[in-house]
């Protein structure tokens, strides 16, 4: 059956993708949408994928990788925003959405752009900083708040206090909200930092700067500059407790301290008594504790010491005892000592050789061996004289040869000189050669001899300079300076004792 005809135009569904597509982005252009934030979706890739919604109706958006950093803030589920970007249509899905750009918080937005481009700046200006915080004293003497005198917060204050440590208050009542309510509040702050101490008005050890709960604009007034700026150079330590537990000001980034609420500021101001007592009783316990283990410990110590310690009258009286013994055997001790002595003498002068006797038997013996030295001694210098006769001829026959030539040589060679100079040369001669004769004389055996020794000689006429080397019944010559004598050895050598004399 052939199709109907119609005039109907017909259409592939890219065709109607793209129709719709270019409709909207023509239609709409670059425009502000503004919704609640819901079914917030962040991919891997950095894609951001939401919806925003109203009472009416729902539509969906999304913000491309590189437009997250140009945002302006995160969205979050259930925050109410103002999204600028365009509209567009995804054909695959046959749905449109919002490719955003910007974003920005609807309503209250203005003002959370001020507060955040003043908390960017005084952040870098170094107010922020954890290092200008000033940390509260343990427990102060009086207490600083700025706040309204009409409302609950210096009444949850006062309580506070009364409650844990009771402590003077001392209020400065300022507007917390309305115009020029940031103004009196850091004039309040100002005039606190400013009281001297010592002066009639006493000056607060810690300031408290409080208020309840409220909306974003019932809060601006410690979002102020001159606000932040006095809380900055307030030298009190300063604690901010603006709204509730979930609210956040300014102020709290640029005080010492931030409490969730008023109550919470009471109690970080001053410590609880009882918590005090209690601590102090912990530790008193704890020291006496200590204490009690210190003594115990050195009680043990000493007790051990004690035990190692000697007995000290039991060794002064055995000393003493010992003192007694030695002084009685001391004086014994002497007179036994003189005796052992003598007694020692005594055996000693026994066994002393008899000294004349002694003397007596050297004196034969010096004279026995003096006769023989008699006796052998002229034939020694008989033997001696005739060699030396025989030696002195053969010098003078050789020395008249040797002065004859000296002769002649000094006859030619006075001849070719003076007198005076020969007469000089031979006086010197003549002292060297008598200087000579008279060392000669001084080591010759002729001259020791002269003295009272004597030469011994074997049979062979050799000198016996050794007493081991005389045999008994030997054949000796002694020869003196006047004559040799012969002489018979009698014995061997005579053992030398102590007092005795040996020859």
């Amino acid at each position: 059956m052939d199709a109907p005809v119609t005039n109907v135009p017909e259409y592939t569904v890219s065709e109607v993708s793209g129709a719709v597509k270019r409709t909207l982005e023509s239609t709409f252009g670059r425009i502000r949408v503004r919704g609640e934030v819901t079914e917030l979706k962040k991919y891997p890739s950095g894609h951001i994928y939401f919806s925003l919604k109203d009472e009416g109706g729902k539509i969906s958006g999304v913000v491309w990788k590189f437009a997250v950093p140009r945002l302006g803030m995160m969205p979050e589920n259930g925050v109410e925003i103002v999204a600028t970007g365009k509209i567009s249509s995804y054909g695959e899905r046959s749905s449109y959405q919002l490719i955003v750009e910007r974003m920005e918080y609807a309503g209250a937005g203005a003002l959370l752009a001020r507060i955040e481009a003043l908390r960017v700046r005084l952040a870098a200006e170094g107010l922020f900083d954890a290092d200008r915080k000033q940390k509260l004293p343990r427990l102060p003497r009086v207490i600083g708040v700025v706040s309204s005198e009409r409302g609950a917060v210096i009444q949850d204050i006062r309580t506070t206090i009364a409650r844990r440590f009771p402590r003077s208050i001392l209020l400065w009542s300022v507007p917390v909200q309305g115009d020029g309510a940031a103004e009196q509040i850091a004039a309040a702050i100002a005039g606190f930092d400013a009281i001297a101490p010592g002066g009639n008005v006493p000056r607060p050890d810690v300031l408290i700067v409080a208020r309840g709960g409220g909306s974003l604009e019932d809060l601006m007034a410690f979002n102020d500059e001159g606000v932040l700026r006095a809380v900055a150079a307030c030298r009190i330590p300063l604690i901010s407790a603006v709204g509730h537990e979930t609210d956040t000001t300014l102020i709290d980034f640029v005080s010492d301290q931030r409490a969730p609420t008023p109550t919470a500021a009471a109690e970080m101001a001053i410590p609880a008594l009882a918590d005090l007592q209690a601590d102090i009783a912990q530790k008193a316990a704890r020291l006496a504790g200590a204490l009690n283990r210190l003594t115990s410990a050195a009680r043990l110590r000493l007790s051990r010491a004690e035990r190692g310690l000697p007995d000290l009258p039991g060794l002064l009286g055995g000393a003493r005892q010992r003192l007694d013994d030695r002084a009685e055997r001391l004086v014994l001790a002497l007179p036994n000592l003189v005796e052992r002595r003598r007694t020692a003498l005594a055996v000693a002068e026994r066994r002393l050789p008899d000294l004349p006797a002694l003397i007596a038997a050297a004196r034969e013996r010096v004279q026995d061996r003096g006769v023989r030295l008699l006796l052998a001694l002229p034939g020694l210098v008989a033997n001696r004289r005739s060699a030396l006769d025989l030696t002195s001829q053969r010098l003078m026959s050789g020395l008249r040869g040797a002065v004859g030539s000296v002769h002649n040589r000094a006859n030619r060679v006075l001849g070719r000189l003076t007198d005076a100079p020969v007469r000089a040369s031979l006086r010197e001669a003549r002292a060297r050669l008598e200087g000579t004769a008279a060392r000669l004389e001084s080591v010759s055996p002729l001259a020791v001899l002269s003295r009272g020794y004597a030469l011994v000689t074997d049979r062979a006429g050799l000198p016996i300079t050794s007493a081991a080397g005389v045999k008994p019944g030997a054949r000796l010559g002694l020869r003196f300076a006047d004559g040799e004598v012969k002489a018979t050895a009698d014995g061997g050598k005579v053992p030398a004792r102590q007092g005795s004399l040996e020859f």
